[in-house]
């Protein structure tokens, strides 16, 4: 791996190409960086110029009086790969690409240029970011190799006011606008920006191997991330899975989420789950916390930076406002985040009501009106608020137009801030007075103006300590499992494994019942069915034919009188549905219980490999599309958690007068399904186990019908 230290924290550069004319890019990006107090030393490099800017430039990276350790290159495109060329013989570890003109050009010429850039850094081992990069900002540097007008010297500075002791933010996006936007929104929010990288069009260096940098650097506690796409998957899953374990939250936004061009859909796994159901499993799966809005994102980095070691540890939050309105609003906000807003216990209660005029209320929300906010001051009733034991975090709905009322806290606060085990967020509804942002960062609260992105930040807390704490439980021990079985069955087996032709794989991860027969006359059908003794299912067996209710080929609840009529009819139709369909039988089987209708599958991701799917089954599942993924192999509770995903996962509890049903017996199937598409990801494309049965609890789960798909031999890998 190349040394990406050196590329976002040299201590030499060279500017290749720039120019004199500030106006322009090549200018810009020179003048931009000397206004700001960057102490490394620089070098323009230009062929036809001896001074740039009143400094000393040099003809070519050879005749630079050191190897420094990075060049920004903003050549025209022509001229970048042979100038990258020359920066490699020269020594020069790392390079930053801001010529755009190659791979997000029409055409091939420019990504076959781009390819040349990869080429060129792989051999050199260089640590390449762009091409068509907007540059970067290394803020605790001060160096700031960017044209983004963001960085642009102003009467604000680039750094809050200690920034160097408060919780470190790092932003790294592919879209260089909307990364250096998100730096400009998270300055109001008086957040300490460490690092904003932009990677272009990540020719050689992707976002998660800054991520990954950064995280070993060890100085950045949250991280903003702009992406259209994950170019490794191995990448991000080691990334994501250092990041989760050091608690290092991620916020993502995901560009690009509608599905384009034909998916197959041989089976309902495949046609349910789409390329970004996967990116969304994915990042459930690691803690990622995803949103759909650039200030969201800022405001969910503000709570989670002002925040540290102190996030919630449930959902339960206690609001206190001295605007009854307020308080409403917020409540509202919570209870649409997935929060609750409980009554606070009696003790807390009496606590706040010798402070809350007879007009105001301590129920929750606790409306201490605006006399009782003036009185006591909001560090105080937050401080005996978040004593309740019913609630998890505290939300107070603020004014802070002016900023007089927490001024006057200012050292209550900076108490509460260090003695506080909850979290404290701030609301306000009115315009914020950018002192009163500047005093609540300082002493550790974060302050918003919208209380959905306040609401959201604190479930996005709640959910993240929740995945930290599960992931560092010991993991249950793996299912016994015969595997040798199961790749013997794959091994002998074609592309389609019909229900009978899948029994074995399956039963070699303890998944599926006993007791069936494949016959071929309406005679053996009859014995078979006396043998099981109770009314049975027929059904068609053929590679050829999928779905087989559509084809008329399956018949349930048939009673023994009824076996051998049935069994021509279902074959009668299956052949006119499918007159040249290779049909190895009727499968004859005891009819199951009744039970809630699960779906269960596995699909394989282009990007992330084989994901398994669980959702309510039947026939209506493909309206319903009530499913959740995530990647294999999963533990118990993260197979608990896929189910608690579903809309529906209600109906598995008790209701109605009917049980609840047996999810133990649901979990153990996802978990050896899921340890079954992992062993054998480099073989199977696709499973569906549709309906699986989760009968009443203590009574297990029946898999009623199952298709396997193989991976074709081009298709197949070890991955």
């Amino acid at each position: 791996m190349p040394d990406i230290g050196k590329l976002i924290s040299p201590k030499s550069v060279a500017l290749v190409g720039v120019s004199s004319n500030t106006e322009g890019l090549r200018g810009r990006i020179m003048r931009i960086i000397r206004s700001h107090p960057y102490t490394g030393r620089l070098y323009p490099v230009s062929r036809s110029a001896a001074e740039v800017q009143g400094v000393k430039a040099y003809p070519s990276v050879n005749d630079l009086p050191e190897t420094v350790d990075c060049a920004i290159l903003i050549s025209p495109a022509q001229f970048v790969a042979d100038e990258l060329e020359r920066c490699g013989r020269a020594g020069i570890g790392a390079a930053i690409i801001l010529t755009s003109g190659f791979a997000e050009e029409a055409g091939d010429a420019g990504s076959a240029m781009q390819a040349r850039l990869r080429e060129i850094a792989e051999r050199y081992d260089m640590a390449v970011n762009g091409p068509n990069s907007e540059g970067f900002a290394n803020l605790a540097l001060s160096l700031c190799p960017t044209f983004s007008p963001v960085i642009e010297p102003d009467d604000r500075p680039l750094l809050p006011h200690g920034a160097e002791t408060r919780a470190q933010v790092a932003i790294v996006a592919q879209s260089g606008g909307m990364g250096f936007a998100i730096f400009d929104r998270g300055r109001n929010k008086e957040l300490a920006f460490r690092h904003v990288i932009t990677t272009g069009n990540e020719a050689c260096l992707e976002t998660f191997d800054y991520v990954d940098h950064l995280l070993d650097e060890g100085k950045t506690d949250v991280f903003i991330l702009l992406i259209e796409d994950v170019k490794s998957a191995a990448t991000f899953k080691r990334v994501a899975e250092k990041a989760l374990r050091l608690g290092k939250p991620i916020i993502v936004g995901k560009i690009g989420k509608s599905e384009s061009g034909s998916r197959a859909a041989a089976s309902h796994t495949a046609a349910l789950a789409g390329s970004h159901d996967a990116y969304r499993a994915m990042f459930d799966h690691y803690g990622i916390i995803e949103s759909n809005d650039l200030d969201e994102m800022v405001d969910i980095a503000s709570g989670f930076a002002n925040c540290r070691g102190r996030w919630p540890a449930g959902k339960r939050v206690a609001i206190f406002t001295g605007s009854g309105g307020g308080g409403g609003w917020l409540a509202d906000a919570c209870e649409g985040a997935g929060l609750t807003v409980p009554e606070i216990d009696a003790a807390t209660r009496a606590s706040l009501d010798v402070h809350i005029p007879s007009y105001g209320t301590s129920q929750n929300p606790v409306d201490v009106t605006a006399q009782g906010v003036f009185k006591v001051g909001y560090a105080e009733l937050a401080r005996l608020t978040a004593a309740s034991p019913n609630v998890d975090g505290v939300m107070v709905v603020c004014s802070s137009r002016r900023a007089h009322l927490i001024e006057r806290d200012r050292e209550k606060l900076r108490d509460l801030g260090k003695t506080s085990q909850k979290p404290v967020l701030f609301w306000s509804y009115t315009t914020i007075a950018d002192e009163s942002a500047a005093v609540l960062a300082e002493t550790g609260f974060p302050l918003f103006s919208n209380p959905h992105n306040c609401a959201r930040a604190m479930r996005a807390m709640a959910d993240y300590r929740a995945v930290c704490e599960r992931s560092a439980r010991r993991p249950a021990a793996a299912p016994k499992v015969d595997k040798a079985a199961a790749a013997a069955v794959l091994a002998k087996s074609g592309k389609v494994l019909t229900e009978w032709d899948a029994r074995p794989l399956l039963q070699a991860y303890g998944i599926g019942q006993t007791g069936a027969a494949l016959v071929q006359t309406a005679q053996e059908a009859e014995k078979a069915a006396r043998a099981i003794g109770e009314r049975v299912v027929l059904k068609v067996q053929s590679p050829d034919i999928l779905h087989k209710t559509e084809a008329g080929a399956v018949a349930v609840d048939v009673p023994q009188d009824a076996v051998a009529a049935t069994y021509q009819r279902i074959l009668e139709s299956a052949k006119r549905h499918a007159p040249n369909a290779a049909i190895q039988g009727v499968l004859v089987q005891a009819m199951a219980p009744a039970g809630r209708e699960i779906i269960l599958g596995v699909k394989r991701d282009a990007t992330f490999g084989s994901m398994l799917m669980v959702g309510f089954g039947g026939v209506l599942v493909e309206i319903m599309k009530d499913v959740a993924l995530a990647p294999v192999p999963l533990t118990p509770d993260a197979a608990r958690g896929i189910i608690g995903k579903l809309q529906g996962a209600a109906l598995l509890d008790a209701h109605r007068g009917a049980p609840p049903a047996d999810v133990d017996a649901l979990v153990d199937t996802i978990v050896r399904l899921s340890q079954l598409a992992h062993d054998h990801a480099g073989k199977i494309a696709e499973i569906d186990l549709n309906p699986v049965l989760v009968h009443s609890q203590g009574k297990g789960v029946s898999v009623v019908d199952a298709l396997v798909i193989q991976r074709t031999d081009t298709e197949q890998s070890p991955r």
